[in-house]
């Protein structure tokens, strides 16, 4: 496990200088078979034009990401965006690279409250992103607040997202993906410090999928679910016509890598205030360009699978969604409660709201999603403590 230092030697303008001369353009795959080419990213409104060009560098390769993120860092901490501008400040964080067994880089973060603050540790909070994100950029502001409400919050970026390594959006197998998960949060949880803690799960969107596919798998080892828009099941607003599906099917095997479907726009989707959705243009190493056809097939596959499990679903469960996503379904986070064998299970629908309920909503609302999540964490860690 190596942790990460920040070299203050070198400046941001160091920083800029290291990866302004990379360009996108075709080449082979993170594997060295097959050939990708890298989509245009769009122009990113409110930064120079030396930030844009890095961001358009091409990032199929994590050590990219990684110089991008850099380079972007300062420019996050000034958006004017709840979540950065009114974290709570002094909050522990770590940053590492681990090498797993498969021998991909995976980065993961913690965030524990403030030494001077002397709260208690309630519980650990294990998170799992949703599809193309990565847990360092909205995510910190929601880790910040959970951590000082006296949680320590972890979270890993899936290989091929964010700072781990692997090929860009791809995930050549989703039964694989969460393994590592596995790998990653059951190491972490035989931390000292939260070792004998209450352990939650957290996912949002297709991260969701991730935490009920670990809860499937390791049925007594969660204390508790929290998600937020699941993917159990894809909206059919945006799901591709049948055709593709069928043409998809035969070039996951012969192209997995190939970017296939349409990188609609689904901003107009997923962040209801239209100044929160332009903030999201920064979050410079999301994938956002056309799906990867054996990812497709992958989140459709597990989608399926998912939904005929749901009855097998028994930790005490939080499902919160937006009654107006058109995304993720929240008739089937309604179905989800219905069927789950849980014992203790809650289910809050916020009306009008869209899919990215914890970012993209009104500061109230994000509050108030925020607030509900701590609330039901607090009350669950009093129940496993007793």
């Amino acid at each position: 496990m190596a942790a990460l230092q920040m070299k203050p030697e070198l400046s941001w303008r160091g920083r800029l200088d290291s990866v302004s001369h990379g360009r996108r353009r075709s080449g082979r795959n993170a594997n060295g078979s097959g050939f990708v080419v890298a989509g245009q990213a769009r122009r990113i409104e409110g930064v120079s034009e030396e930030l844009n060009a890095i961001a358009r560098q091409n990032l199929d390769f994590a050590v990219v990401r990684r110089r991008v993120r850099w380079a972007f860092a300062g420019t996050q901490q000034e958006l004017d965006h709840l979540l950065f501008k009114r974290a709570p400040s002094g909050i522990q964080m770590e940053e590492w690279y681990e090498v797993n067994s498969r021998g991909l880089e995976v980065f993961c973060k913690s965030w524990f409250p403030p030494p001077s603050s002397k709260v208690r540790i309630k519980g650990a909070v294990f998170f799992c992103h949703g599809y193309g994100d990565t847990c360092t950029f909205f995510f910190e502001g929601i880790a910040k607040r959970i951590a000082a409400e006296g949680y320590g919050v972890f979270a890993m970026d899936y290989p091929g997202f964010g700072l781990s390594q692997g090929l860009h959006g791809y995930i050549p197998s989703f039964d694989e993906l969460v393994e590592d998960v596995i790998e990653q949060y059951t190491k972490i949880k035989g931390k000292p410090l939260i070792r004998k803690l209450p352990h939650f799960i957290f996912g949002q969107s297709m991260g969701g999928a991730v935490a009920l596919k670990l809860h499937l798998e390791q049925p007594s080892m969660w204390d508790g679910i929290v998600l937020v828009a699941p993917m159990c099941k894809i909206a059919e607003d945006i799901m591709p016509p049948d055709f593709m599906v069928k043409i998809a099917k035969f070039l996951s095997v012969a192209l997995p890598k190939v970017k296939l479907f349409p990188n609609e726009d689904l901003s107009h989707f997923t962040f209801q205030e239209l100044a929160k959705r332009r903030l999201a243009q920064v979050n410079v190493v999301s994938y956002k360009d056309k799906v990867r056809v054996r990812t497709a097939m992958e989140l459709l596959k597990t989608t399926k699978e998912i939904e005929r499990q749901l009855d097998k679903v028994s930790a005490p469960l939080l499902i919160l969604h937006g009654s107006e996503d058109k995304v993720t379904d929240p008739q089937v986070s309604q179905f989800l409660y219905h069927k789950a064998s849980s014992q203790d299970k809650t289910i809050k629908l916020y009306r009008g709201g869209y899919h990215c309920i914890l970012e993209g909503e009104s500061d109230e609302r994000i509050l108030e999603v925020i607030n509900d999540i701590i609330s039901w964490l607090d009350v669950q860690s009093v129940i496993n403590k007793n």
